[in-house]
């Protein structure tokens, strides 16, 4: 099984929302998909209540997700590691033990080099607008993910 996690400050806005969307893309009897967070922040919390109605909008549940702090170990359990922004690369790079926990670390935007950003925005201080504006990058990017790791696995 190929697994993937989704990383960003504190595991409530984005990591989640791009947890769902790329889970609801995906076989789940071939893929496991999870997010963390750089930061401790938030550890047993649900996903920011914006985050979870802009996912219902778009028919992916996150609700019963729960916030968690990245740890070393998830170089061990994850084959990929797909981050938000570079603060949160350099808090996982930080922790990486030898140069196969460092390859495994990728900015999300860099799977889809027509996206012209190169972070997913913290919606967090923002509206509802935000959180919508960053959905639709996740959406995009995690399109070209799922073809990209079903392609890998298949």
């Amino acid at each position: 099984m190929t697994s993937v996690l989704m990383v960003c400050l504190g595991n409530i806005c984005r990591s989640p929302l791009a947890h769902g969307i790329l889970e609801s893309k995906l076989p789940f009897d071939q893929f496991y998909v999870d997010s963390a967070g750089t930061a401790n922040y938030h550890v047993g919390d649900s996903p920011d209540h914006r985050s979870i109605a802009i996912a219902k909008s778009y028919g992916i549940d996150i609700s019963n997700q729960c916030g968690r702090q990245f740890k070393v170990s998830d170089f061990d359990t994850f084959d990929f590691i797909y981050i938000m922004d570079d603060s949160n690369y350099q808090n996982v790079i930080a922790l990486a033990r030898n140069t196969n926990d460092i390859a495994k670390v990728r900015c999300i935007l860099e799977a889809d080099e027509t996206i012209q950003h190169t972070h997913i925005p913290d919606p967090y201080y923002g509206n509802i607008t935000d959180f919508q504006n960053v959905f639709q990058l996740l959406e995009k990017v995690c399109n070209t993910l799922s073809n990209r790791l079903q392609n890998t696995v298949i």
